[in-house]
């Protein structure tokens, strides 16, 4: 019997990758459930706490980078443009995410590597646009 595609059937085989990856990382981790990580590191002086999540068929990637109205809503939509992988996101309350994901299928620790360095280096980018504390 095939599974549908929002079945999480590809955790297992690319939960030790994603694992892998993350233990050989500089920066604080933690397993917070089955398919899902937390991890914290500095971006531009302060800490950008990340989460990683094998979801649908994807593996996203997520950090909050900036408190509401540090950075124009125009200039984050014209900084989307630019970005690879990423992109700049708003929550209901105005706070600014930077958020990627890619297909599991293409997971491998390149590609890992890739994304999560995408997502640290638009929270940075937005941070020191927004200047000092902005998150």
């Amino acid at each position: 019997m095939r599974k549908l595609s929002r079945e999480n059937s590809t955790v297992s085989a690319i939960a030790p990758t994603v694992q892998a990856y993350l233990e050989g990382l500089d920066a604080d981790w933690r397993r917070l459930a089955d398919g899902e990580w937390g991890l914290s590191l500095d971006a531009a002086g302060w800490p950008l706490h990340v989460g990683v999540a094998l979801r649908d068929g994807l593996l996203r990637v997520q950090a909050e980078a900036l408190a509401p109205d540090r950075v124009a809503d125009h200039e984050l939509l014209h900084r989307n443009r630019g970005l690879r992988l990423v992109r700049y996101a708003h929550a209901g309350d105005g706070t600014v995410w930077v958020q990627g994901e890619v297909p599991e299928a293409a997971v491998d620790s390149a590609l890992i590597d890739r994304l999560l360095g995408a997502v640290v280096g638009a929270a940075i980018a937005a941070r020191e646009r927004a200047g000092p504390q902005a998150a």
